[in-house]
């Protein structure tokens, strides 16, 4: 047989997607995944905004589009989500992308020859990595402490390594659900600038704020053209439409395009349509109030239900919105066999901290992370204690 790639050589597939074998368990409560919750999902209002596309557009909406996307969602994009952000962008500006994910992998393809450096938080975001991987780049962490990434240490990475990218989440992490303070986020920008690298500011948690202060996009401190924006309408609309957005120069949407070319042709209209639709009639905030509260409860039952079964030598990270609560244990243990074992015996996934490691994977043997926006309460309370009772076996 004909050999493979070199790229593939270390690429193995995603923890988190294999964990979806187990979750036909009606026993099973997942912590696993990064899902919104199935009620959050605007199902009626979709189904009536589908109908009277149909109606009204049908044709053109089921032809070929323009690569760089549905110019009414571009110009709803920069409207109802780009402004109210305090950022100023013309279409030009705006590439549609089939999930945010392609963003990455888009990115890749201008900047990231085989061995070129990027740098990333540490821990970080499972698919980035893995992206950044595929791409035969050279993966170099960032320490993080309680407010996230660390400036001066980024700084220099910035003058050891001579990275091409640095990709971060600053508003509510994925993994540690951590929000970078706004000092921090203009002391980003600034760096790229002065080293001349692009950072990726992926930022698909903004809206999933449950309390504390909003904090401004590392973009509105951009004033070079360094930093290029991913954003998602995975968990403000729907992961199903695949639907997200890139924000960067004139120079760098065109090139991105044309990669865009070779991978998809285009986003499918009909998706984009639904989510301009949607952004259009003003649909996106009063969304996001129904949903919040609900998300709001199930942050707070998982962390007092950590609070009372866990021991207390373990460390959970609180965040203030988005998906995530990330714990570190007090010493590393054999998380991959815990792992199997909280599978198998107690039916509770989650996520081992090893996935979130690009350069040091031991750390990654005290960690975990769970998700909470798909459970019900009584689950995750009920997960909480199963999972606290084999963690203490462990310890």
């Amino acid at each position: 047989m004909t050999s493979y790639a070199k790229r593939m050589a270390h690429i193995r597939g995603s923890v988190i997607r294999e964990l979806a074998k187990y979750l036909s368990d009606p026993e099973m409560i997942s912590f696993g995944g990064g899902n919104p919750s199935d009620d959050s999902f605007p199902v009626e209002i979709v189904d009536e905004i589908s109908h009277n596309l149909m109606k009204d557009k049908g044709a053109a909406l089921l032809q070929y589009g323009v690569t760089e996307g549905y110019r009414p969602l571009r110009e709803a994009y920069i409207e109802h989500i780009a402004k109210p952000l305090g950022l100023s962008a013309e279409v030009e500006n705006i590439l549609v992308l089939t999930g945010s994910m392609q963003g990455l992998d888009l990115i890749c393809k201008l900047f990231v020859d085989p061995g070129d450096t990027v740098l990333v938080e540490s821990p970080s975001f499972a698919g980035a990595l893995q992206a950044f991987r595929v791409c035969q780049a050279n993966i170099a962490s960032v320490t993080m402490d309680d407010e996230g990434i660390l400036t001066d240490e980024l700084e220099e990475k910035f003058k050891e390594h001579k990275p091409k990218i640095f990709y971060c989440i600053p508003t509510f992490q994925n993994p540690t659900g951590k929000t970078l303070p706004k000092e921090r986020r203009k002391k980003i920008a600034e760096l790229a600038s002065k080293y001349d690298v692009i950072v990726i500011e992926d930022d698909p948690y903004r809206d999933l704020r449950y309390k504390g202060e909003e904090m401004p996009s590392i973009k509105t401190f951009d004033e070079t053209g360094n930093v290029v924006l991913l954003h998602s309408f995975s968990k403000i609309l729907s992961p199903g439409l695949r639907v997200g957005v890139m924000m960067g120069t004139k120079e760098i949407i065109d090139k991105a395009g044309i990669c865009k070319q070779c991978s998809d042709a285009h986003t499918a209209n009909f998706n984009q349509a639904i989510a301009s639709e949607y952004l259009r009639r003003g649909l996106l905030i009063p969304h996001l109030k129904k949903i919040l509260p609900s998300y709001a409860v199930k942050l707070d039952t998982m962390l007092k239900a950590i609070d009372e079964h866990f021991p207390k030598s373990c460390k959970f990270i609180r965040p203030e919105g988005g998906l995530y609560v990330w714990g570190e244990l007090p010493n590393e243990i054999d998380m991959s066999a815990m792992h199997q074992r909280a599978l198998m015996e107690r039916k509770v996934a989650f996520v081992p901290g090893m996935a979130f490691y690009a350069d040091k994977p031991a750390l990654g043997k005290k960690a975990l992370r769970l998700n909470f926006s798909n459970s019900s309460p009584d689950k995750i309370e009920t997960g909480v204690e199963r999972l606290a009772s084999l963690v203490k076996e462990y310890l």
